[in-house]
Formats: C-alpha cells, structure tokens, sequence
C-alpha cells in the first residue's frame, strides 16, 4: 500500500471535519479532486474509510485503526521538514573539521568563535592531527574537509589552495644566528637542529628543502610546544612556518626570515572528490576560503 502525503492529508482533514466539502476547502482542493483522493486511499487499502450518507461522514472501524498512524506519519513528516529547513537555514547541522595541529591551535580558533557566533546552532567537531590522518579522515567521511597540506597520493581528494607559509628560524637570543638579517640553510645545518617528526606536514616539506645534505636532528619530537622549549634551553635552533611562530614568543627567542627563494608549507582545503558538503559544512568551508585573504600579510 503506498501512501503520499497528500493523500493522508485529506484523510485526516475528512475524519477532523466529517464533511466533504470542508475537508476539500481546507485541503486547498476542490470537492471532486478531493473525492477521488479518498476514492484512491481506498482502493489502495481495498478497504472502506468512511461511511458517508447525505448528512454524515464517519470513520469505520478499519478508519479508526489508520487514523493514528496517519495522525504519527503526518508529525513525523512534519519534524523531519522542520528539520531539513533548519539546516538549509543553518540554524542547524554539524560538521566535523580535521585540521593540522598548528593550524587547529593557532588560526582556527578566532574564527570557528566568530562561526559558532553567527550559528549558534551548528556544532563544530574538530579533529586536530598530522597530515596522514587528516586527509585519511576526510577521504573516509569520518570528516567533511579538512585545512592541511597535499600529499603524493590525493587520489578521490579534490584540494583548493589557502595560503603559503612561510618559514623562519627560531633560536635563542643569544645563539650566533640570531644576530643575522636573514639566515641562510646551509648556515642553520652546521648547528644542532630540532625537528618535528617525519609524519608532520613541517617536516616534509623541510626535508626536501634541506635535501640529502640535512644534518640528522638532535632532537626529533611530536609537538611544537616541545620545540619550543628545547630551543629556549639552547639546545639547538629550528625551522617553523610562519603559522607555528606563536609558540616562540618572548624575549629570549629570535624569530629570523630565511635567505634566498622562499621555502613555503602550501596549505589548501581539501574534501573528497565529487561528494557535495552538507549546508553547515559549506558554510565553514566558504569562511575559510573568504579569511584567506587575511593570511596573506603573515609571510
């Protein structure tokens, strides 16, 4: 027995009024077209609805028995357009972010606050991770998009470019490099050098800067925070895209633009290929892409 909303409807419009001629003005119909709507639910059902004479309109008894389903369904349609205007309105939704650490600690915050102030009623998952696991939840759905770096292998990916960053050294106040305008590779690869693991977006792209002739670090660690403090204790010096330089602030430390062409982290969204964002997702996406803009004075 297939139903439509339409037909329920008049059904229950029929058994609220009892009367054909209400039930189709209330139905926006007119009393014919109103008729064969109920004459269609019953030769559907194979079953008699209503008792009708020239005075009265009642429900039978297998009417009664569809009366409240046909009162739920009509709810439950109702809930779920209330529902899906919401989100098209964004008043509602969710979406799930994954994004590279130091992007997650450091840009995204200010601008997930002015998200969450303009749609209060979209809530924000953000998963913060090194590049692999970020496009690894992106291209598995566990993620809508994500703010992170390409990869060798972006198949079912489809990327937008953000923003280069830059890099800079960062060592202490007093370490010999500190004093200089601008630090050349080579200079930085004869002193100890602390480095952010290989699976870190960072160290990729140092690495092929550095090239075969890197030095080994002297400390390899996980976190910038880390970074920080091995730096500020003189353990050595590191290169950090612009995006990271909020972890190295103080007196103590030095912050040095590098010599020579640029050496960048290219930064892009990306999102699996060919698959449509929901209306929340979209909107954060597009905030995104506008406030790129606003990168383009740091570095």
């Amino acid at each position: 027995m297939n139903l439509s909303a339409r037909q329920l409807r008049a059904f229950v419009a029929l058994a609220d009024e009892k009367h054909f001629t209400r039930a189709a003005q209330r139905c926006h119909l007119t009393q014919p077209a109103f008729s064969a709507l109920i004459r269609q639910l019953e030769d559907s059902a194979g079953l008699r609805l209503f008792d009708r004479d020239t005075r009265n309109v009642e429900l039978t008894a297998e009417g009664r028995v569809l009366e409240a389903s046909a009162r739920r369904l009509l709810a439950d349609m109702e809930l779920a357009m209330d529902d899906l205007r919401d989100h098209a309105a964004r008043r509602r939704g969710r979406v799930t972010l994954a994004a590279l650490p130091s992007l997650a600690a450091g840009w995204l915050p200010g601008l997930l606050a002015g998200f969450r102030e303009r749609h209060p009623g979209i809530s924000i998952d953000l998963r913060d991770a090194l590049l692999d696991p970020c496009l690894d939840m992106v291209r598995s759905g566990q993620a809508d998009f994500a703010v992170a770096s390409e990869r060798p292998d972006m198949s079912e990916l489809a990327s937008e470019f953000l923003y280069a960053d830059r890099y800079f050294l960062v060592c202490r106040g007093d370490h010999p490099l500190a004093q200089v305008e601008q630090a050349r590779l080579r200079d930085i690869a004869r002193y100890p050098l602390i480095q952010l693991a290989r699976g870190s977006s960072v160290r990729k792209h140092l690495d092929v800067a550095l090239g075969a002739a890197a030095p080994p670090p002297v400390f390899e660690v996980e976190h910038l925070a880390t970074v920080t403090g091995l730096v500020r204790a003189g353990l050595g010096v590191s290169v950090v895209p612009a995006m990271t330089l909020f972890h190295f602030g103080g007196e103590d430390l030095r912050i040095v633009p590098l010599a020579g062409r640029a050496l960048t982290r290219p930064l892009h969204l990306v999102r699996r290929e060919g698959r449509s964002l929901s209306v929340a997702a979209q909107a954060l996406y597009d905030l995104l892409r506008e406030r790129r803009v606003e990168l383009g004075g740091e570095g």
